[in-house]
């Protein structure tokens, strides 16, 4: 997979600018007489409860000189204590009282800066930078380690009414179609209108909903209606995602969970509305079976855009009509 190159600038000089708000171009880190490496390996010790030397040349990636005096130094400095396994030739590393202490007072400089700098950011900032930076660690480690993909998604489905959904679905629908189409009021209190009544029709059978959380915020939501059409059509509606989760595949597997739930149900076909220009959302649409079988121009919403139907059949595909 080719990356742009401007991309690519882009996020080493991000990386540059954490390096350097961080502390790491400094000799000691983390309010602490030690250097970063020391600090990153009493951090290690802590989660692992204990170590050997040679464990952490691997967790570090240093050499075995470097760890051996830095070991050393922090041996002395009553930070660890080293003990040997029961035949003597294995020596673990493990935090002392001090270590304790000094690692509870590292976590706490680095939770207050953090959550120092997420103050400037809006809850859906905050997500995407959490799942991005996670992604992006992961595939640094991967890189130098040779491991395979990415650990699982930590985006959670779930299906019914949650406390919060009516104003988070409306309040995601209203700030993605604010910037992608320029709607304003009118479209985000149709949305919420819609949303609220539709919850309360959820203890009929042919009805539901599901929401994506992540850290228990909901980042996306998609509905089946199935009363509003008749025919034995299902609507899809409400299907958003939050700026931090697109492209990460929550989109296709909510998209899954609604189809595999008309089809269980038996529903003769499945319709949706959009607008052009979601690219994205078309290609996941017409991966799940969906055909574009109208479009037309409208300004219902507040500004004109290019409205479109998709329609997915049970047992065959759609005909769309001539454009």
């Amino acid at each position: 997979m080719t990356t742009h190159p401007a991309l690519v600038e882009e996020i080493r000089s991000a990386s540059r600018t954490m390096v350097r708000e961080l502390g790491f171009m400094r000799a000691t880190l983390a309010a602490t007489d030690y250097s970063p490496s020391a600090v990153h390996a009493l951090l290690e010790i802590e989660a692992h409860l204990a170590l050997t030397a040679a464990q952490l040349v691997q967790l570090l990636d240093l050499d075995k000189s470097s760890v051996s005096r830095m070991v050393a130094k922090l041996i002395k400095a009553g930070e660890l204590v080293e003990s040997a396994d029961s035949d003597g030739r294995v020596k673990r590393l493990q935090l002392t009282k001090q270590g304790r202490r000094t690692v509870a007072a590292i976590h706490a400089y680095g939770r207050t800066q953090v959550q120092t700098a997420l103050e400037h950011l809006n809850p859906s900032q905050q997500q995407a930078v959490a799942q991005g930076l996670a992604a992006y660690a992961h595939a640094l480690n991967a890189h130098r380690t040779g491991e395979g993909k990415a650990p699982g998604n930590p985006v959670e489905i779930s299906a019914g009414y949650r406390p919060g959904v009516v104003g988070r679905v409306t309040e995601m629908h209203a700030a993605f179609y604010a910037r992608h189409s320029g709607f304003g009021q009118f479209f985000e209190s149709k949305v919420a209108s819609g949303i609220a009544e539709f919850v309360g029709r959820l203890d009929q059978p042919c009805n539901n909903l599901w929401v994506a959380t992540m850290n228990d915020r909901i980042v996306g939501s998609i509905a089946i209606d199935g009363q509003d059409l008749g025919n034995n059509q299902a609507h899809l509606r409400w299907f958003i995602l939050d700026d931090g989760c697109r492209g990460g595949g929550v989109g296709r597997q909510l998209l899954r969970e609604a189809v595999e739930f008309c089809d269980r149900f038996g529903f003769e076909a499945i319709e949706l509305a959009t607008f052009k220009g979601l690219d994205a959302a078309r290609r996941l649409y017409e991966a799940a079976g969906f055909e574009l079988t109208h479009e037309h121009q409208g300004s219902q919403w507040g500004s004109v855009v290019t409205e479109q139907q998709f329609t997915r059949r049970r047992g065959g595909a759609s005909h769309p009509v001539k454009l």
